[in-house]
């Protein structure tokens, strides 16, 4: 960094200039919570700061203390010389209005099923939505458990993943929430663990990734568990294994959903026998797809 250049930076408007400048220069990726350098920047400028991250404009013209700017410096110079999401470098990511706390043990939240459990899946769930007990399969964070179980005020919430690390960060944010009592967080390789476990819901966001993209992965996912990304020649490894076996673990009106990216294309030319239900989110109708229990194979 150029020392001259940092001293003449005095106002949270010459910081976001300058970090917009030094991400585009730097041809970061973006994904993790903003898609773009404008937004990025100013998530860890008030971040930073401590400010409110929904309201930059009345800040912009404020004069920072030194030691203010060089803490704004330091988290833009990590994010261009690490290529690290802004997620790891903040600890916190964020699910429309909910924060959760993410580190390198885990993938970044991104589900688009958390838009559908806020939307309410209540036209797809069994007795409108009365649901006694859910499943997030293969949870990372926990973030789709919680928001399942904050949706759901009489359910329960099984969160599963294979990592004991990430399951670690799971518990974290289950007890944030103060959810301990109807979530419980448990270790299995899918259902492995779950024998004589039946529900009325199962979400997953499994690995989807492709090997294709995999090897082209930008930097800044790299960054992230290839456990929770990586999916196989197809991107379907660990989704076939999930329909194989999840009708034996859903109530007679049951369903499940299973986010798998833009794999549309595949999973219809892999399963040509399934009918699922692709579900609008904002990144269109090719994310998420549904099924009912009888339309999974025995």
């Amino acid at each position: 960094m150029d020392l001259d250049a940092a001293r003449s930076l005095r106002s949270v408007r010459d910081l976001l200039r300058y970090a917009i400048s030094r991400f585009n220069a730097a041809q970061l990726a973006f994904g993790h919570g903003t898609d773009n350098a404008y937004d990025e920047a100013v998530y860890l400028i008030l971040h930073s700061l401590h400010l409110p991250l929904d309201r930059l404009d009345p800040f912009l013209d404020a004069t920072l203390l030194p030691e203010e700017i060089g803490r704004v410096l330091g988290i833009v110079e990590r994010r261009v010389t690490e290529r690290t999401p802004a997620a790891y470098l903040t600890h916190e990511a964020w699910l429309g209005d909910y924060r959760f706390y993410v580190d390198e043990r885990v993938i970044v939240p991104r589900s688009h099923i958390a838009e559908l459990i806020e939307q309410g899946l209540g036209a797809w769930l069994p007795d409108g939505g009365r649901v006694q007990r859910a499943l997030d399969l293969c949870t990372g964070s926990g973030c789709l458990a919680v928001l399942l179980a904050l949706a759901l005020p009489a359910g329960e919430v099984d969160a599963v993943d294979i990592s004991s690390d990430a399951l670690d960060v799971a518990r974290r944010n289950v007890a944030d929430y103060e959810l301990e009592p109807r979530v419980h967080v448990l270790q299995s390789d899918l259902f492995d663990g779950l024998k004589g476990r039946r529900y009325d819901l199962i979400v997953s966001n499994p690995p989807y990734v492709a090997a294709a993209e995999m090897a082209g992965l930008p930097e800044e996912y790299c960054r992230e568990p290839a456990l929770a990304l990586a999916g196989g020649n197809d991107g379907l490894d660990v989704v076939r294994r999930i329909l194989a076996q999840a009708r034996a673990h859903l109530k007679p009106r049951g369903v499940i959903v299973i986010e798998v990216g833009s794999g549309r294309t595949a999973v219809e030319t892999a399963f040509p026998e399934l009918s699922p239900t692709w579900l609008e989110t904002s990144a269109g109708g090719d994310q998420v797809f549904l099924l009912e229990r009888d339309q999974l194979p025995a």
